[in-house]
């Protein structure tokens, strides 16, 4: 039996990355959340406390276009979402927070869609 879980692995490398970001009014954090089913992004400022903007593939417009929101489809849709998003807010670069997920799949394809819509990382 498997000394660490998958999520237990991904929660250490989390943490790890955690204790050198943190988002600024400046340069707010782009945290991403991956479940098998769905992919989720938030925009947040950690000096406030505040989400700044957010999207996931549970959102009504990214639904009607990618039914399915567990694959890269869907998560392109969630990144340019969240960045367009974001750029109306006046949020135009951002610190890159993957969650501790490995950048290969669903978020690459997210962060590829944020830098496509506008967003500097």
């Amino acid at each position: 039996m498997a000394k660490y879980s998958r999520n237990d692995m991904r929660k250490k490398r989390h943490a790890r990355v955690r204790k050198n970001l943190s988002g600024t009014p400046a340069k707010p954090r782009l945290c991403v959340y991956r479940s098998l089913k769905n992919i989720s992004v938030q925009v947040i400022d950690d000096t406030t406390g505040r989400t700044l903007a957010a999207a996931s593939s549970l959102d009504k417009e990214i639904k009607a276009q990618a039914p399915y929101g567990g694959n890269k489809d869907a998560a392109k849709l969630v990144g340019a979402a969240v960045a367009k998003r974001a750029l109306e807010k006046g949020v135009s670069e951002v610190a890159f927070d993957r969650g501790g997920f490995l950048y290969h799949g669903r978020v690459k394809e997210l962060a590829d869609g944020a830098r496509e819509a506008g967003l500097r990382f």
